[in-house]
């Protein structure tokens, strides 16, 4: 279990998160939904430890991680770092441009998946990369480049996945091959963090959707709340993005 209690995050006199609780179960898809601005990306980055929240606690798989002005107690080292167990995919992809497609993917996984050069293999194949695998990056389209950004991660094997967005840039075809993928990672016991403004894809993958408004929790629960949202929030939320579409 990955575990978040009572987070906070400023950036100068802005509060960005106001006491943030949350749970991430392995094999289950959480998906967070909200309005821009509002502190998913800052909560993703405190969750899988790349900003120290400025208070509070993240606990994976029982090391506790504590938080107080922004410092992490105990401080992470080699011995207790929470990577690549917690692995994240961000919206602005972060290839290097200087190398193959095929190599963006393998490259972090040599020292930690021994395995990396067979399964790089089966990702090819299922995303369906086999004529751009030996491209740059700068040859690839957004689409091709975020199917990468994904691989490159789940050849880590990581036990929980944080996604920014995953899915921005991607066809339906494609969406639905994410879908599937993250079904099967459920399958695999992998915990997923997702961040997605499309609610039909929230509808079908999470188990658990966070509706974050003003930098809490405003309403969390089953794909159901997508449906018949119980806070007046949430509804006003939903109404907006229906109009939008």
């Amino acid at each position: 279990m990955l575990s978040a209690r009572n987070i906070h995050k400023s950036f100068g006199d802005k509060n960005i998160l106001n006491g943030v609780d949350l749970d991430i179960a392995p094999g289950t898809i959480t998906c967070v939904i909200g309005p821009s601005g509002t502190g998913k990306t800052t909560l993703l980055r405190a969750l899988a430890l790349l900003d120290y929240a400025d208070q509070g606690s993240v606990n994976v798989d029982g090391t506790e991680y504590h938080f107080e002005q922004g410092k992490c107690s105990p401080p992470i080292t080699r011995e207790n770092q929470p990577w690549p167990d917690v692995t994240t995919v961000f919206q602005s992809l972060f290839l290097w441009p200087h190398l193959t497609l095929r190599e963006n993917i393998l490259l972090p996984a040599r020292n930690s998946n021994p395995k990396a050069e067979a399964d790089i293999e089966g990702l090819i194949n299922f995303f369906e990369m086999g004529h751009f695998i030996d491209s740059y990056p700068n040859e690839a389209s957004i689409g091709q480049r975020q199917r990468v950004a994904l691989a490159r991660a789940l050849i880590l094997n990581p036990k929980y996945l944080f996604l920014d967005e995953i899915t921005s840039a991607l066809d339906i075809e494609q969406t639905a091959k994410i879908l599937t993928k993250l079904t099967q990672l459920k399958d695999r016991n992998i915990g997923t963090f997702l961040i997605t403004h499309h609610i039909s894809f929230a509808k079908k993958a999470a188990d658990q959707v966070i509706f974050m408004s003003d930098g809490v929790v405003a309403e969390a629960g089953s794909p159901d709340i997508l449906v018949s949202p119980k806070t007046e929030r949430l509804q006003k939320f939903l109404s907006m993005v229906e109009i939008a579409h």
